[in-house]
């Protein structure tokens, strides 16, 4: 079964992606928003795709509070983890945005919330995943 990472700090966030997730995509997860676990769980757990928010407010690197743009250009950067999709998620963007966050985060797709075509969604996961 396929293992998505989701980097949201929002519980309520969290809770939908793992609905949508588990039950239309039948996708195992993991969750975290520290920095230190994600790169440790993308490093030593078979994670196939990461999902991230990119308004993290609790989330540190090296005592530095970081975004999920930050953190999605630290895993590209990585010749071990580059490889490993993402798809950055915000609520806070408009289509002039959407060019800027998947340049500076390097991430596969940008999308915005809220989700509303959860099977678009899904097809779109299993698009990278396959």
């Amino acid at each position: 079964m396929p293992k998505i990472l989701i980097v949201e700090d929002d519980p309520f966030n969290v809770e939908l992606f793992e609905l949508i997730l588990k039950r239309l995509g039948n996708f195992d997860t993991v969750v975290s928003d520290d920095a230190h676990k994600i790169l440790s769980l993308l490093k030593n757990d078979e994670i196939d795709l990461v999902i991230m928010d990119v308004s993290l407010d609790n989330t540190y690197y090296n005592k530095k509070k970081i975004d999920g743009i930050f953190l999605s250009r630290l895993i590209k950067n990585d010749e071990n983890l580059k490889k490993i999709p993402v798809i950055v998620v915000t609520a806070y963007a408009g289509d002039d945005d959407i060019s800027r966050i998947l340049k500076e985060s390097k991430a596969e797709e940008c999308i915005k919330k809220p989700i509303t075509n959860y099977y678009e969604f899904i097809n779109l996961i299993k698009g990278y995943i396959s």
